[in-house]
């Protein structure tokens, strides 16, 4: 990276495992006894983690996943729902602050996310699938947002804004009012997710994913991502400049002038991300 703080990089995650290979990163979340329930802890370094990856010059594309038999169940019912019930009201916000800042940092965040969704994804686990640019199911995975089954409002995470905008209004209203589960093949039909492969193929269908985008033209990627999450809310006529501002930057880039070499001489382009 051209500008860095004085601060430097974390190295190590105490309560996940992260590993980049040839500048893929894989999240691993590790409590497989609980279906990689969250704790505050878990919640932190995940908020951190997607804030500090487009820093770091190292990362062109993010896979996260669950060890074990399940994605993510969301908070542990002991270690966080047990905990809030003592909370005051400044502290519960707090809390609530921290969790949506996970969701926010990962729209916000350049790098495109893969969700390996190996099993259950229920409640926040279900929020950060969502919250991915991509999710390749194993068969036999379940999304479940499950916020109103515990007395809480089913928008929760950012899941009110960022659901219906990808299965459509009647279809997220009944999903989370109930937080009944939703099939793999179901969320492949509406939408919810990219595709369902067999569990032994799984890790392998994301690394290729990964390694697509890793290996492409990243700058056009990451500008793809910020034109998805940012138009969300904008007229049409602030769309169409926004990217029309962000095409005439691109059209300067290293990477397109690659393309017009490579088209002429008949080769495949040699991406460079600059």
């Amino acid at each position: 990276m051209t500008f860095r703080a004085s601060a430097g990089f974390t190295d190590v995650w105490e309560h996940f495992d992260v590993s980049v290979d040839d500048r893929v990163a894989t999240i691993t979340l590790q409590r497989p006894e609980t279906l990689n329930s969250l704790t505050f802890d878990v919640y932190a370094d995940l908020r951190d983690l997607f804030r500090e990856a487009p820093l770091r010059g190292d990362i062109d594309a993010i896979v996260i996943t669950g060890q074990g038999r399940g994605f993510c169940s969301g908070g542990d019912v002991d270690e966080i729902i047990g905990e809030l019930v003592r909370f005051d009201p400044a502290r519960l916000l707090e809390f609530t602050h921290m969790t949506g800042a996970v969701v926010q940092n990962m729209r916000e965040c350049a790098i495109p996310i893969i969700a390996a969704v190996n099993g259950t994804a229920a409640g926040a686990g279900a929020v950060i699938a969502l919250a991915s640019d991509f999710r390749i199911c194993v068969r036999g995975a379940t999304f479940r947002f499950l916020f109103t089954k515990v007395g809480l409002s089913g928008g929760d995470m950012g899941s009110a804004y960022l659901l219906p905008r990808l299965v459509g209004h009647g279809r997220a209203t009944e999903i989370l009012m109930f937080g009944d589960p939703v099939s793999a093949a179901d969320a492949v039909e509406i939408g919810l997710a990219n595709r369902v492969v067999d569990p032994d193929d799984l890790l392998e269908e994301c690394t290729a994913l990964a390694r697509r985008l890793a290996d492409g033209p990243r700058l056009a990627y990451r500008a793809t991502k910020l034109l998805i999450s940012r138009e969300a809310d904008m007229s049409l006529a602030a769309a169409i400049e926004f990217e029309a501002m962000t095409q005439a930057l691109l059209m300067r880039t290293e990477d397109h002038a690659e393309f017009h070499r490579a088209f002429g001489a008949s080769e495949t382009p040699n991406w460079k991300g600059r």
